[in-house]
């Protein structure tokens, strides 16, 4: 299985067959084992990994960093404002250097137009950090955060309420691929990318790809229950809009009374607290956020020894 992954570019989740998915989360599992005992995995060891960053990031760039380095490879953290990137060389000319000096390339940017030629045009893999369209690392996670719990996916029902956003194009992706049911609810206007649905709907040969305006239906019987911010990066103009409008979307707990009473809490963070989910949700019994933010680590380190290994 190593070998099917070598070399490839992850760039939105669509790259991988379901059975690649469950394969790459059961590595992730191995390697999460052996840091808990402390036991050494410098698979990479001696190798290179260039972090492109051109949107802030918490959790994305200390996981790939930790991971990358415990791995025994070394991260190069390019912020683009220092990269001649910033002034007007091409993003395929980045990618053309960049193959000659490191082994592979995360990139954390807006566009998932420029994720794309990156990659056509590097002859090492490129790896989506996150565009606007798009979080497959995000997904990897909270895909091995639910398998952790339910011990499966095949009769979960996955139930996002928020903005139909790019966390949601690759649950609703990851989540067709593993045959685990996911319903999302946004207020009118907000859906994600029809097109994103088609494809996962598509992808969906024993589970149920639904969506929705109404939360209370969505979370009717929901074994997860997640959520993310309102307002994305670069919507900032919107935020006082979008307060208003997705009021009815907030996790608190009488949306939850909805849900299974083992139903599990997650949002991918950060999280505007008292917003689209209150403290008493957050910290209480059902979340498991800071399980899901620790998994990032996990599957990316997975991920890159798949690839690279």
């Amino acid at each position: 299985m190593i070998s099917d992954f070598h070399g490839r570019d992850v760039l939105t989740l669509d790259e991988f067959t379901g059975d690649e998915i469950l394969a790459l989360l059961s590595k992730a599992k191995d390697l999460k084992g052996m840091l808990k005992k402390k036991e050494p995995h410098n698979y990479l060891d001696g190798k290179t990994i260039a972090l492109i960053f051109q949107k802030p990031s918490t959790r994305t760039r200390i996981s790939f960093e930790a991971g990358i380095a415990q791995l025994g490879a070394y991260p190069l953290y390019l912020n683009a404002n220092d990269m001649q990137l910033g002034r007007g060389e091409t993003i395929d000319d980045t990618g053309r250097v960049l193959s000659r000096y490191v082994e592979a390339i995360v990139i954390r940017t807006f566009a998932q137009e420029e994720i794309e030629l990156l990659a056509e045009a590097a002859s090492i893999p490129v790896i989506n950090g996150l565009s606007d369209d798009y979080h497959p690392c995000q997904s990897l996670a909270d895909l091995l955060t639910i398998l952790e719990i339910k011990n499966r996916f095949s009769g979960i029902k996955l139930a996002y309420l928020g903005d139909g956003n790019n966390v949601v194009h690759s649950l609703l992706l990851g989540s067709a691929k593993v045959g685990m049911d996911i319903f999302v609810a946004t207020p009118e206007g907000y859906e994600p990318s029809s097109l994103v649905v088609e494809k996962a709907k598509n992808i969906a040969k024993n589970s149920k790809v639904e969506i929705m305006n109404d939360p209370e239906e969505a979370v009717k019987d929901a074994d997860v229950v997640y959520t993310d911010v309102w307002t994305s990066m670069g919507q900032e103009s919107e935020g006082d809009i979008r307060k208003k409008i997705f009021v009815p979307y907030q996790i608190n707990s009488k949306i939850l009374s909805y849900a299974k009473s083992d139903t599990v809490v997650m949002h991918c963070l950060p999280a505007h607290r008292g917003e689209e989910i209150t403290n008493e949700v957050m910290d209480g019994p059902n979340s498991v956020v800071f399980d899901q933010a620790e998994n990032r680590l996990h599957t990316q380190k997975a991920l890159l020894a798949l690839l690279l290994g």
